[in-house]
């Protein structure tokens, strides 16, 4: 009988995943589902989030394959020893496959959508330069604001208002979000970061990389494609309890000792060493954040620095990788039966801050954020007042000189103004001192569901990494965390290719084209004209100008050598070329604009 309820299982994830299987050419050999959190369910009687089961099992498979890709063929490790330019080489093609795999999914996956639903991308992670990287670092192939995944008629409806809303400055996101409700259509929001630790994957780091899809049953409030840094407190749900029974208001700008004096009143005879501070490290970060770490230190609190062991007898990194250590928020007792306290304080990029912001009604915990500009130049304690700043005061000169401490030059001043009216042009909440998951969401209650799939083994789940069983079998594991629980799925998955032809079903088609792969001589099919169309979206998205309702420009003067190497910008042209003059029907949403160099 167990025997035949195993088959059963394989039988029906392996049905209600078919079309993202089928795509990427792999076999279902085995599926493994564990209850992590919420009361356990015979699979397939309970949802643990808003979708019904089979768009939950297409979701999960989607991390999967992601995963799976990437680990297989995004040159994991290629970039040890390069220099700076080879290593983001390696990690743009790391960025390229997870992207491609995932996009592709989706696009499958919206097939089995209800008529009148879409998915929209409103956050995608990757198109800023972090700490210590140079600015074309931040240009990595990304799932980016903007990128609609639906049947065709429902993308079409939705399309045409996002590139209104990109380029027609009257029209605001609240006409945009009208539009949708008074039309009867749901669409889904999304905040993606296809690589999670992009950088530890291409210097093949032993822990790390994933890939994380958080799903809302609702779009996020943000009007066009916007990256910035977040200030981020995480507390479990008892310590902020224990504030308010004492009217303490913790927000991400409460002084230290005070969240201290919370802790210890939460946990009564904890030890404030005992108390451990997950932060970004490095010299880089201690030039933005210094101050914040000096508060806990003088409390006799630990920050967590590089290389300490968790619990799961794996070290934790403080390089990168901000949303991951969210799910270890919470207490454990040590062999002496001390307590132990994990935190998370710091900031985040946009789409990770908002990530884990919006796990913490599904794992008991607060989470505090506070909008800094995408520069991230000044002091935390600056930067937040710094977003929120009137440049049309006509004493905002003056102000801005005393928050920066310094007299500033007219470029200076037009450069701060830029920076801040281009975050407060982007529909992030910038206008309140301190906000929360909520106020990214236009509807006063909203539901969500995370998806993270792993690369790498992850230090703070203690989840495992790809794992190759023999040459064509692997074992991916795939979370999924909403308010009624959380489950681990173990995929076993078989390629059904050598690898040669996986690699070309796993990669971009201008990747494989640009790489040396003769286009001229592959037979076309229509497809190919979205394929391109969409990967042009995640290649070079800065160099993307959308003319009407269907057009794309492609200005190749905006494309940096940096992002794509001269050589690979000469055969990126021949290749759209060579499209739009072999298949002009399909291809006429391109145009092309390329400026002859002296």
């Amino acid at each position: 009988m167990i025997e035949q309820e195993k088959r059963d299982l394989i039988a029906q994830w392996a049905f209600d995943t078919r079309p993202i299987l089928g795509r990427f050419h792999l076999w279902l050999e085995d599926v493994e589902i564990d209850w992590t959190r919420g009361e356990s369910a015979k699979e397939f009687t309970k949802e643990i989030s808003f979708l019904e089961g089979r768009m939950e099992r297409l979701f999960a498979i989607t991390a999967a394959v992601t995963s799976l890709g990437t680990q297989l063929f995004g040159r994991y490790g290629h970039g040890a020893n390069l220099d700076k330019f080879g290593l983001n080489q390696v990690k743009k093609d790391a960025d390229a496959i997870s992207a491609y795999a995932m996009s592709e999914s989706l696009w499958f996956l919206s097939r089995q959508l209800p008529e009148n639903h879409a998915i929209m991308v409103c956050l995608g992670e990757g198109l800023m330069p972090k700490a210590g990287e140079t600015p074309e670092m931040g240009s990595n192939p990304q799932l980016g604001f903007g990128r609609i995944y639906a049947r065709p008629e429902v993308a079409r409806w939705l399309d045409k208002r996002v590139i209104r809303l990109l380029n027609d400055p009257t029209y605001k996101w609240e006409d945009f979000y009208g539009e949708i409700k008074s039309s009867g259509k749901t669409v889904w929001g999304t905040a993606i970061d296809t690589l999670e630790n992009t950088t530890r994957f291409a210097k093949g780091d032993a822990t790390g990389p994933m890939t994380v899809l958080h799903l809302f049953n609702q779009p996020l409030h943000i009007a066009k494609p916007y990256e910035t840094y977040v200030g981020n407190l995480f507390i479990p749900r008892e310590v902020a309890a224990w504030a308010i029974s004492q009217s303490i208001l913790i927000s991400f700008h409460t002084p230290r000792k005070l969240v201290v004096k919370a802790i210890l009143g939460a946990y009564p005879g904890i030890s404030p060493s005992n108390i451990h501070v997950w932060t970004l490290g490095g010299k880089s970060r201690g030039e933005r954040i210094e101050g914040l770490w000096r508060e806990w230190l003088d409390m006799g609190v630990h920050i967590i620095e590089d290389g300490w062991t968790l619990p799961t007898r794996l070290n934790v990194f403080t390089d990168s990788g901000t949303y991951a250590p969210t799910y270890k928020i919470g207490t454990w007792k040590d062999k002496n039966d001390k307590t132990h306290l994990f935190i998370c304080d710091g900031y985040a990029a946009s789409a990770e801050a908002l990530q884990a912001a919006s796990l913490a009604p599904m794992l008991g915990i607060e989470a505090y954020l506070s909008v800094f500009t995408s520069k991230f130049k000044l002091t935390y304690d600056k930067e937040r007042h710094l977003i929120q700043m009137d440049v049309d005061d006509p004493d905002f000169p003056n102000k801005l000189t005393n928050l920066i401490g310094k007299e500033l030059d007219s470029q200076t001043l037009e450069y701060y103004r830029n920076l801040i009216l281009e975050g407060q042009g982007s529909g992030i909440p910038y206008d309140r001192p301190f906000i929360n998951a909520y106020d990214f969401f236009p509807e006063k209650s909203w539901e969500g569901l995370a998806i993270t799939g792993f690369m790498r083994p992850d230090p703070y789940s203690g989840e495992p990494g790809v794992e190759k069983i023999k040459d064509d079998l692997y074992r991916v594991t795939v979370r999924l965390t909403a308010s009624k629980g959380e489950k681990r799925i173990t995929f076993t998955l078989r390629l059904m290719e050598d690898m040669e032809e996986s690699f070309l079903v796993f990669n971009p088609l201008l990747n494989r084209f640009m790489a040396g792969e003769d286009f001229t001589t592959r037979p076309v099919k229509i497809s190919d004209s979205g394929r391109i169309r969409n990967e042009l979206q995640t290649l070079c998205s800065d160099a993307l100008e959308f003319i009407g309702d269907t057009h794309i420009l492609v200005h190749f003067d905006r494309i940096s050598t940096e992002v794509i190497p001269p050589a690979n910008q000469e055969r990126l042209l021949e290749i759209l070329k060579w499209y739009k003059k072999r298949h002009p029907i399909w291809f006429s949403w391109l145009e092309i604009r390329f400026l002859e160099k002296n």
